[in-house]
């Protein structure tokens, strides 16, 4: 039986450049993480999975459905859904007028609907509105609903991203970089968060992440990859010991000073 989630092979290139290289993933349930050094390819590959980027080697399945070839619109529409390491809101709207821009791939009201704004229209605007409440509330923003979302903090604005993109009712969560920016006390907030999302909706989570303290807290297993090609996967204190990952990390000449362990950098 294939995985929920399923990529075999992926190669992908800008011109002369290999910026992936037969790489293979695979996520059944949990908190998977995806890390390496900066250029590893890491955001690369998540624009391989969502559609953006269209590879030239390789396939990707979800539910055992192949995605390559896929609008990145058909790939929300089938469960899946991402946010980016650049803050992507729509700054001059509220809160909740946000999360509910994160709905439409599950809105099921026809033109005549909108425009006749009968009972049904009226219903499902209600029950909407709902949801994007419950949401909010979900991630700690319920007060902020009516705040315009640029006026939010830095942090506020990284948990309503999360709550659009739980808005969309994905099987499949991507998270690119989701604590950049954050305090300690923030991130830590976040992972809780995440594992929570997991338990009670289970969901199935893939981060790509530079703070080593969240991808070894949270993290059920890691993939690391390091210029195109994946080096290591395993648990976190596998990959965390792996020499093949601090070497990609740390280089091979670093003895005029101590190695730091990877959990804290």
């Amino acid at each position: 039986m294939s995985a929920l989630f399923e990529a075999r092979g992926i190669t992908k290139r800008f011109g002369g450049l290999t910026a992936l290289h037969a790489v293979d993933f695979a996520l059944d349930a949990g908190i998977a993480s995806i890390i390496g050094p900066n250029g590893a390819g890491k955001t690369t590959l998540f624009n391989v999975f969502t559609g953006l980027y269209r590879a030239e080697e390789g396939g990707v399945t979800f539910r055992g459905q192949p995605l390559l070839g896929l609008r990145p619109d058909q790939i929300t529409a089938l469960g899946i859904c991402r946010t980016f390491q650049n803050i992507r809101l729509f700054g001059n709207m509220t809160a909740i007028e946000n999360v509910l821009v994160g709905m439409h791939a599950r809105v099921r009201l026809g033109l005549r609907d909108v425009l006749a704004r009968g009972p049904r229209f009226h219903a499902s605007e209600g029950a909407l509105m709902a949801r994007a409440s419950a949401l909010l509330e979900r991630v700690g923003l319920l007060p902020q609903a009516n705040e315009v979302a640029r006026n939010l903090p830095y942090g506020d604005q990284r948990r309503l991203e999360l709550a659009r993109a739980l808005a969309s009712e994905p099987a499949l969560l991507l998270l690119d970089e989701p604590t950049a920016g954050m305090t300690r006390g923030e991130a830590g907030a976040l992972m809780g968060l995440l594992r929570a999302l997991v338990a009670d909706l289970g969901l199935a989570v893939v981060l790509i992440e530079h703070n080593m303290r969240v991808v070894m807290g949270v993290s059920d297993r890691v993939t690391v990859l390091d210029h195109g090609e994946k080096i290591s996967e395993g648990a976190p204190h596998e990959v965390q010991a792996d020499p093949r990952v601090i070497e990609a990390y740390l280089g091979t000449r670093h003895s005029g000073a101590p190695r730091r362990r990877l959990a804290e950098r």
